[in-house]
This record gives structure tokens, C-alpha cells and sequence, in this order.
């Protein structure tokens, strides 16, 4: 495991050969995030998302999340309703993430949506985590640095804690500024669903949808 500390020297230089071996050579890598530590692999490569399943011990049937590093990217894994476009423009970079339809010719493998046709996307407010996302190509698994079941990390130190030996990779950028979870919202059909309330207020979402007359 190498421990990365972006602290010193260039950003983009510091961690370009983290994203290259995510991107290349099916690496793991515990990340900084806005909210937590994240556990990121390249979502488009089946090996390296059965790998999170087996590091995580998270079952097969638990769909991934995947961050991304703008707008743009997500339109291209996801389809984008008014309502998702419109919570994405107020809360992007930011704790929310979206559930949305999978875009046909996405290119992401089966597991990491398990079989449902939808995604969880989210475009994080953590300068870190958006630089190795770009460099990685513009997304990555973003499910937390834990054990399914167990606490999820706030710091680096907490994520080694259960996934040492299991990583290629530690980005150690502090605590993660938010320390809760993101808030998740389902816009995958029907009406809008808050099935996580996290570091943004239900209410809040609940008011940006009110002005296009949804509710949930």
C-alpha cells in the first residue's frame, strides 16, 4: 500500500499515478471526499468493481455509487431528468447524489448496478477528490472506504484501520470536511424519493423540486 499526501508539491502531479493506475491496472484507492473517504476503482472495468465488492465484503446485489468530475460526465452514464439537471445545477459540487436511469451504451459493467438499470451519481465539492477523478477519466467508484456494516471513515487513518493490505493506494487530504454521508435521492422514475438524508437538508431538495411542482 503507498500512502499518498497531496499537501506538497503539484496536485495534478502528486496524483497522476494514482489515477493512471486506476485507470490502467484495476488499482483500489481510499480518497478523500467532501463527506467521507471514499473507495475509488475504475467503474468501468468489471475486475476492478468485483474487487470493491470482495475489499468492501459488500454482497453483489448492493448497487456501487460513482463519482463524477462534472456535469458532462455524468450526462454521459446517466439520463438526466429536469428535475435531476435542476437538483444537479443547485447541489453540484456538493453532499447530494442523485439515482438516475443507466444511459444505454454507458459501458459499465452489470455488477456495478446490479442488474437494475440505475446509477447513483454524485459530483463532489473536495478539490482532491474532483482532480483524481478527472485524471482518472472523469469517474470512479465512490462508495465508502468501510467494511459493509461498519462505521464509515472520516479520515484516511480510520479507512486503513479496516482495509489495510486490501488497497494500492491511501490519498490522505485531513478529515473530510463534512464527515456524514451525502444525501441520496431517486429520480429513477415516479415521483422523487429521498431514500438517504445526509449532509443536505431533505428540505432543501424538497424546495428546489417545489419550484417544478414535483414533491416527494
Amino acid at each position: 500500500m503507498i500512502r499518498v499526501s497531496p499537501a506538497g508539491g503539484g496536485l495534478r502531479a502528486v496524483l497522476e499515478p494514482v489515477a493512471r493506475e486506476l485507470r490502467e491496472h484495476g488499482a483500489l484507492a481510499v480518497y478523500p471526499t467532501d463527506t467521507l473517504y471514499g473507495l475509488g476503482a475504475n467503474p468501468f472495468s468489471r475486475g476492478s468493481v468485483l474487487r470493491v465488492y470482495r475489499v468492501k465484503r459488500r454482497p453483489l446485489g448492493r448497487p456501487l455509487p460513482v463519482l463524477v468530475s462534472s456535469l458532462g460526465v455524468a450526462e454521459r452514464l446517466v439520463v438526466l431528468s429536469r428535475e435531476a439537471r435542476l437538483l444537479a445545477e443547485r447541489f453540484w459540487p456538493g453532499a447530494l447524489t442523485l439515482v438516475l436511469p443507466l444511459r444505454r451504451g454507458a459501458g459499465v459493467p452489470v455488477e456495478l448496478h446490479a442488474g437494475s438499470g440505475r446509477l447513483a451519481v454524485r459530483m463532489p465539492a473536495h478539490r482532491v477528490a474532483l482532480v483524481l477523478i478527472e485524471l482518472a477519466g472523469g469517474a470512479l467508484v465512490g462508495t465508502s472506504a468501510n467494511r459493509h456494516g461498519a462505521p464509515p471513515p472520516r479520515t484516511a487513518g480510520e479507512a486503513v484501520e479496516q482495509l489495510d493490505g486490501e488497497v494500492d493506494y491511501v490519498v490522505d487530504a485531513g478529515p473530510a470536511p463534512l464527515g456524514a454521508p451525502s444525501t441520496v435521492v431517486d429520480l429513477s422514475g415516479g415521483e422523487p424519493r429521498v431514500l438517504r438524508e445526509g449532509a443536505v437538508p431533505a428540505e432543501a431538495v424538497l424546495r428546489v423540486l417545489a419550484s417544478l411542482g414535483s414533491g416527494v
